[in-house]
């Protein structure tokens, strides 16, 4: 099947690694070429480089919670390739902990990036996209079912999945997508530190693999073809939704 992805250009944020990179990788290995932004200087650049160099790739240092950063990777899309047809907006993970026990600084940070981070990246990108843009919002299963452990996300990610539906009321007229992406439990560095953080990984994974029809994590590379496809144009009549990547772990219909 052909996702039409040839020379299609797409900024994925925090995609040094994990889900924004894996989808990197795919949109790449279809034809595109991609902006990635991080906070590591050195991981970003090596990412870049490891997808193709600058005929391929560019890396840019940068934060959500920066106002500028949206700007900043419409600029260099332009700038480096001439185009922008759409984004991935990842932001890491929340620090974990229960709602009742979480600080306000803990909460007025995460809002500022995972949050107003995303709300921000979500108002540039489109603005300055064309009909048949897309945008797609990794978000988490927590949207729509709380993770024991996970406070902060319970609380934010339910909020994102709103402004997406809004977001694509506003720009479907104008041919361009928003999706949101419900990852479950994949095995991504984030993760791992969820498993490691309760003193007996193996029986926190072996636990978490219980829970999923399929019995096992998620490669990131799994997300990442998803997320390549709702981004291309073979998707070009999905807005408004979300897709949850989890193994068939969430049990609403």
């Amino acid at each position: 099947m052909d996702l039409g992805l040839t020379d299609r250009v797409y900024v994925l944020t925090g995609a040094s690694r994990g889900l924004g990179y894996a989808t990197a990788q795919c949109l790449v290995a279809d034809g595109a070429r991609v902006v990635l932004s991080a906070r590591d200087a050195d991981a970003v650049a090596t990412a870049a480089q490891q997808l193709g160099g600058p005929q391929r790739a560019v890396g840019v240092t940068a934060d959500l919670a920066d106002p500028q950063t949206p700007q900043r990777l419409v600029a260099a899309a332009r700038e480096h390739f001439g185009r922008l047809d759409g984004a991935l907006i990842s932001v890491g993970g929340p620090p974990a902990g229960n709602a009742a026990s979480i600080s306000d600084e803990q909460w007025r940070v995460s809002f500022e990036t995972v949050f107003l981070g995303t709300v921000r990246a979500v108002r540039t990108i489109a603005g300055a996209l064309d009909e048949g843009g897309a945008i797609g919002l990794v978000l988490s299963t927590s949207a729509r079912g709380p993770v024991p452990g996970l406070g902060i996300s319970n609380g934010l990610r339910p909020g994102l999945v709103g402004v997406a539906k809004d977001v694509a009321d506003d720009y479907g007229p104008r041919g361009v997508r928003v999706v949101g992406l419900l990852p479950g439990r994949i095995l991504t560095d984030r993760n791992r530190e969820l498993f490691a953080a309760t003193g007996d990984p193996e029986r926190a994974r072996a636990e978490a693999e219980a829970s999923i029809p399929l019995r096992r994590l998620g490669d990131p590379a799994e997300f990442g073809r998803v997320a390549a496809f709702v981004l291309s144009p073979a998707a070009s009549y999905l807005t408004g939704l979300t897709v949850p990547v989890d193994g068939g772990a969430l049990r609403g219909l």
